[in-house]
């Protein structure tokens, strides 16, 4: 019994495996993937303190937020805060959703950055703050409906693809993809990807799973634009004798 509870770690079952192990054995895909999709599922909760870093940096870098959609950033911070406040709501473990919360926190930095490197705030943007405010800890404390909770988060799907919408059309439009960063966008992309994997593992419910499905279109819509549009680095002339 000791050396079992030793074996379990943050919710992962290492026991099985090293049983096998010791055996010459390969271990059971039941006992295998599980352990894999919770290693997968606290590596995205680790990657995502990082994920828009690069975003940001390069915003800070340049003055700049040249090519970005507003409103795709503003939709990014609503998506998060229904996500998160669903899967807390739900008692899912932390491993199936942990990034949102550290998404979540640098998503509203990163708005806040954009705001500052903008036009002058006017009383539209300063009213979609405070409404913000004033609904996010209602939100997230779970202190609604739970029909209407329901309703929310299915909405929230719609919310993080029209979130994407206003910067691939801009993208498109331009031709080229301005101050958004590659190294977020692939971050985001590959997270969807693991994220689907460990969600099914995790047999969180459908729409989940559709979210981050959802999440690999968009986010791989984009990094294709930053590919696309990416202009080649100009030819150093040779010096003539």
């Amino acid at each position: 019994m000791v050396a079992a509870m030793e074996l379990e770690i943050l919710g992962m079952n290492f026991g099985c495996v090293l049983a096998a192990l010791a055996d010459a054995k390969i271990p059971d895909k039941d006992c295998l993937l599980p352990l894999i999709s919770k290693l997968l599922g606290y590596a995205i909760v680790a990657a995502s303190t990082t994920v828009k870093l690069p975003q940001i940096l390069k915003i800070l870098k340049h003055g700049s937020v040249r090519g970005l959609s507003v409103a795709s950033f503003e939709l990014e911070v609503v998506g998060y805060t229904i996500a998160l406040a669903y899967c807390i709501h739900k008692g899912l473990p932390f491993s199936a959703y942990g990034e949102l919360a550290f998404l979540l926190i640098q998503a509203i930095i990163l708005v806040a950055i954009i705001y500052y490197y903008s036009p002058p705030m006017g009383t539209k943007t300063w009213m979609k703050a405070l409404l913000y405010c004033g609904m996010a800890p209602t939100v997230l404390a779970g202190k609604i409906d739970p029909a209407l909770f329901e309703i929310l988060y299915a909405s929230q799907h719609a919310i993080f693809f029209f979130a994407r919408v206003p910067q691939i059309w801009k993208n498109f439009t331009n031709k080229g993809t301005g101050e958004l960063s590659f190294l977020t966008c692939f971050m985001n992309f590959a997270g969807s990807i693991v994220r689907v994997f460990t969600s099914i593992q995790e047999k969180t419910p459908l729409s989940v799973i559709m979210g981050s499905a959802i999440g690999i279109i968009m986010n791989g819509t984009l990094l294709g634009q930053i590919l696309l549009y990416q202009k080649p680095a100009p030819k150093k002339q040779k010096k003539e004798d």
